[in-house]
């Protein structure tokens, strides 16, 4: 490991590289410690530590929102926007045409319509979330006029498109995924917060908690690295075929399906999906129809319940993992690819019969995928009703994404290093 490290630095490019990945991700948390004008972040703090929710919100806003900074929405938008491209280029015919047939300039095109609808939804979440906090009890500005509303909602928009830019600055000329680093970057910066607040509180009566919280980090983490890299090899054969003089195909391959083919996708989409009732519900509490009011009441206080919210939570991970996986992957198509190319499945017929032995295939896997990203999604209300100490801020979700980001990352920077030592035999 140290040896790797050594010959990343002695590489100029690689450590140009990586120094300027550095750089932008301390422009990202130096924007996220700069409070918004006319914003009182005081009366913020509490809510984010006693609501798992905003916790898991500020957790994808890479930490911004605790102080509603400049970069309160972080990148949201932005992963919104391009989940809402990634559906409709499967349902709408002229944007599929466009990601494949047109190639790189057709993925080109997609890109520049997801950051155009970045910025209306950076708008409506920016404005959905203060009317959110403001009706949740939270003094959040002290000027309500139009104007202040109408600034405030301009400068988070103008902070996510930022982010936006830096992000793929990162992904263009740095090492890594630039947005998946955003959020790293903001999971991490809570942990010395989290380990101090540990320190400051220590209370001799809570040392058993912080050894079981440890052991369950490390098992937890060891369990991510397992799903994540694990995948069930579907061999693959070539039948031999004769052009000319010359003999092609014969060999053999294999198809990788990953464990968790959908990645923490499911748990942003059933952290949206359950945050609009309580947000809807919150709108018309105060309304002059009692029976309204009641009805609205009824529903904030049931998803203020944990345990309601962690199996409705845990429930919402494991279908939208279904229904992400099945939206992504294609066995029909696979199946096609495969015998275009002279490929089958050893003892599987080509065509329908081999689309049918991947989609049984895949959703017998995808089980195991989604039963663990539900588990790690609902893995901070389960300790929260064991154990209570401040470094569970981070949660099963934050684990998820700093594990599989640095996974991704790792493998960036060894495929760069393993490329220059294939251009030192030139």
């Amino acid at each position: 490991m140290l040896e790797k490290i050594v010959q990343i630095f002695r590489i100029k490019e690689l450590r140009n590289k990586i120094l300027f990945v550095l750089a932008l991700l301390g422009v990202f948390r130096l924007l996220a410690t700069i409070p918004v004008p006319a914003v009182d972040p005081a009366g913020l703090k509490s809510l984010f530590e006693s609501n798992q929710l905003f916790g898991l919100l500020n957790l994808f806003s890479g930490g911004g929102m605790e102080n509603f900074s400049l970069v309160a929405l972080g990148v949201g938008p932005y992963i919104t926007a391009s989940i809402i491209m990634q559906l409709l280029t499967m349902v709408i015919p002229s944007l599929e045409r466009m990601q494949k047939e047109e190639g790189e300039e057709g993925r080109r095109k997609i890109n520049k319509i997801t950051r155009y609808l970045t910025i209306p939804l950076a708008l409506m979440q920016g404005y959905a979330m203060i009317s959110f906090l403001q009706r949740s009890g939270v003094n959040l500005l002290s000027d309500d006029s139009l104007w202040t509303i109408i600034s405030t909602v301009m400068i988070v928009a103008t902070g996510t498109v930022l982010l936006m830019w830096i992000g793929e600055l990162i992904s263009e000329k740095g090492i890594g995924n630039g947005i998946s680093l955003i959020i790293f970057a903001g999971i991490v910066s809570a942990i010395p917060t989290a380990l101090k607040q540990t320190i400051v509180s220590f209370d001799s009566s809570k040392v058993i908690d912080i050894v079981v919280f440890a052991v369950v980090a490390v098992v937890v983490i060891a369990a991510i690295v397992f799903i994540t890299e694990g995948q069930r090899n579907i061999p693959i054969s070539y039948a031999r075929r004769v052009r000319g003089n010359r003999m092609y195909g014969g060999t053999a391959s294999h198809l990788p399906l990953r464990v968790n083919q959908a990645g923490v996708i499911p748990i942003i989409f059933a952290m949206s999906i359950m945050l609009a009732p309580g947000l809807v519900a919150s709108f018309f509490v105060n309304t002059q129809n009692q029976l309204v009011s009641d009805i609205s009441q009824n529903i904030v206080d049931l998803f203020q319940n944990q345990l309601f919210y962690g199996l409705l939570y845990f429930v919402l991970v494991v279908a939208f993992t279904y229904f992400y996986t099945a939206v992504t992957f294609d066995p029909k198509q696979i199946a096609e690819n495969v015998q275009k190319n002279g490929g089958f499945i050893p003892g599987i017929r080509p065509g329908k019969p081999t689309a049918d032995y991947l989609h049984k295939t895949l959703n017998r896997i995808t089980l195991t995928g989604a039963l663990f990203l539900g588990s790690v999604a609902v893995l901070p209300f389960v300790l929260k009703l064991v154990i209570d100490i401040p470094s569970l801020v981070i949660g099963g979700t934050g684990i998820l994404i700093v594990v599989s980001v640095v996974i991704e990352t790792v493998k960036q920077v060894e495929s760069q290093l393993v490329m220059r030592d294939y251009e030192s035999f030139y």
